[in-house]
């Protein structure tokens, strides 16, 4: 089968020819229809994530596609349900082998490309606003980043709350987009002062924070009182120094969010937060979808694009 394997730290990957693998114990083989690309994949590649794979692997954090087959003591998803599956690893290949407790089975309503755009983006930014920040209605929602994989969910969901939305990101097209799922008002970080205009619009109750760098710094210092910021990832590149006495004296709250992490020590929380989202994503409330799509054969274009940030949302690579 084809893989897009990650064999030294030093060189880019490739599409390779490996054998195709069989579910062990607890496992389930899925056939691969679609995956989702993440910052997480561009760090891996470096061997500078956090939770980077031993070499030689193969990229793609989250997918999707068909259950074929169950190794021993594995009761389900049966063979032919359609599923979602968080491996960490393995997403970028043609089948893969899961521990079958991760696989979230799809309801018709959701594409294959849909589901592996769906599980990091809006369970992130699902657990952020609802268990760390308690997001409330009425509150005001800063999203910087907003239309970026993970910033665009956080504005689609914050809006499906009851907050005030403020997006931030980067020209007029981006923001279109964030207006597209729900943002109330608009922050151009290419022109605009993040800091001055977040305060004329009344400061932020919640920031969510994919970026970091001078923008964390603008959004912190335009926070209300008992704010509460959600630092998500460092897409710029600069992790931001926090003046704890600022905390103090406005009486703030950082803290931060990996989704990934809640596998270790709560995975019952992932559990119930993509079942939830999965029953949003069902009524209509949000609609979750691949923003650019491409084959496996142009990964590379894929994760260049994520690379650059010119992205608007998700980027997807189909096994087709």
């Amino acid at each position: 089968m084809r893989a897009y394997c990650v064999t030294s730290h030093d060189a880019p990957p490739a599409i390779e020819r490996i054998a195709r693998p069989r579910p062990g114990p607890g496992q389930i083989g899925i056939k691969i229809h679609a995956c989702g690309l993440n910052f997480a994949d561009l760090l891996m590649m470096s061997g500078r994530y956090q939770d980077t794979p031993a070499l030689p692997f193969t990229l793609g954090l989250e997918l999707s596609g068909v259950v074929d087959s169950l190794g021993e003591g594995a009761s389900g998803p049966a063979p032919g349900t359609r599923v979602a599956v968080y491996g960490g690893q393995g997403g970028l290949a043609d089948y893969g082998c899961f521990d079958a407790a991760r696989a979230v089975a799809l309801p018709d309503s959701l594409s294959h490309e849909a589901a592996a755009a769906f599980q990091i983006a809006y369970g992130t930014s699902h657990l952020a606003l609802t268990r760390r920040a308690r997001l409330q209605p009425g509150e005001t929602l800063l999203v910087l980043g907003a239309a970026g994989g993970v910033g665009l969910t956080a504005v689609e969901i914050g809006a499906a709350m009851g907050a005030r939305v403020i997006a931030c990101a980067r020209g007029k097209d981006k923001l279109e987009a964030a207006r597209a799922a729900g943002a109330h008002e608009l922050i151009d970080s290419e022109t605009d002062d993040i800091r001055e205009t977040c305060k004329a619009l009344g400061g932020a109750d919640v920031v969510y924070d994919p970026v970091g760098g001078d923008q964390f710094t603008a959004a912190f210092r335009a926070c209300r009182p008992e704010a509460r910021i959600l630092t998500i990832g460092f897409a710029s590149g600069d992790v931001p120094r926090i003046p704890a006495n600022h905390l103090l004296v406005k009486n703030l709250t950082v803290m931060g969010l990996y989704w990934g992490g809640y596998l270790t020590f709560a995975p019952e929380l992932l559990t119930r937060s993509l079942a939830e989202l999965l029953t949003w994503a069902d009524e209509g409330r949000i609609a979750p979808r691949a923003h650019h799509v491409y084959p496996l054969d142009q990964a590379a274009d894929a994760l260049e694009l994520l690379r650059a940030r010119k992205s608007t949302g998700k980027v997807v690579v189909t096994m087709a």
